[in-house]
């Protein structure tokens, strides 16, 4: 392609800090190596490790670029060594491990997505971070099959909106918690089978209440800390507790030999440091088993908003706000 510009603008802070610092900037447009394509971005999802990034609590991991951005979804304008000529010229989602803020970026090829005609440039780019997340926690370490009843905390986050929209995909019953009775409404209208407002209810109670006392299958926590021993005691015999993020504190203390005496299991992971080859199989497993849903236009992300590049720094300040119901994205 010889009419790609050789400089981009791109969300790349020299110093972390507020909202402020997410200011467009000029840089090389990047080469791609082997097995890596170069994508002209046309929107980019905001998740919440964007966040802590600017703050300067998770710098990216070794060769990762330093510019925002975990997903992003537009057109494949250029091929590294290996790459399979065909794919020149696609539209792609893809899940990275950085730079998606900018107007081109990398991406290998096996984490690359098609957008099929069912969904926007902006509903592809929402997608992979949170669905990436959703799909290898709950269904894969926490092992959730048809019929099971879930606990997702933060149920109008990004995170919650995928859930709900999995859960109803693939059969679970939903248990949510929100912050407010209007975000408690926004859950129940997007498909939650039940939702909690954690600021009115104790949801302890009220997941046994839903239960019949029974507990459920397991529980998909992004807080930490004290909710730990509380999501212990909402879950079923052989319960699973799936950590992923540590939002409420990084420590907890727990009953070890209650978790002895009803076999629980606890785990956790963390997307962001795997290695390209765990993601290109992640992605292989969603595209024969997630995708043909958003093909179908079954599998759609919620949007909350979305923000011009340029305006990175509100985009940032309304994820803050937690006013938000869906993904934030910005365009090109």
């Amino acid at each position: 392609m010889t009419d790609r510009p050789s400089t981009m603008l791109a969300i790349d802070p020299e110093t972390s800090g507020g909202p402020e610092v997410l200011v467009p900037v000029e840089r090389p447009v990047p080469q791609p190596g082997p097995g890596e394509v170069l994508v002209r971005v046309a929107a980019a999802g905001v998740n919440r490790p964007d966040v802590l990034q600017r703050l300067g609590g998770y710098p990216p991991p070794p060769g990762a670029p330093s510019t925002l951005g975990l997903e992003f979804a537009g057109e494949i304008v250029a091929l590294g060594d290996g790459v399979d000529a065909a794919m020149i010229g696609q539209a792609v989602c893809a899940l990275v491990a950085g730079g998606a803020y900018a107007e081109y970026a990398l991406a290998p090829a096996g984490q690359c997505l098609p957008v099929p005609g069912a969904l926007s440039m902006v509903e592809a780019a929402a997608l992979p971070e949170t669905l990436y997340t959703v799909w290898t926690n709950l269904f894969e370490r926490a092992f959730a099959v048809e019929g099971d009843t879930v606990l997702v905390h933060g149920g109008t986050s990004g995170i919650g909106t995928t859930a709900i929209t999995l859960a109803n995909l693939f059969g679970l019953e939903i248990i949510v918690t929100v912050g407010s009775d209007e975000k408690k409404a926004a859950a129940l209208r997007l498909g939650a089978d039940h939702a909690i407002n954690y600021r009115t209810e104790d949801f302890v109670e009220r997941v046994k209440e839903i239960t019949g006392g029974k507990g459920c299958a397991a529980v998909l926590d992004m807080v930490g800390g004290d909710y730990v021993p509380r999501n212990l005691k909402c879950l079923a015999e052989d319960g699973r507790h799936v950590s992923i993020a540590v939002q409420g504190g990084a420590t907890a203390t727990i009953p070890i030999f209650d978790i002895m005496r009803r076999r629980l299991t606890l785990t956790g992971s963390t997307l962001r440091a795997r290695d390209a080859g765990f993601k290109t199989l992640v992605t292989d497993e969603i595209a024969r088993t997630v995708w043909p849903h958003a093909a179908a236009g079954k599998l759609r992300p919620v949007i909350d908003r979305t923000f011009p590049l340029a305006q990175a720094a509100d985009a940032h300040r309304r994820m803050e706000a937690g006013d938000h119901v869906g993904k934030i994205v910005l365009t090109m």
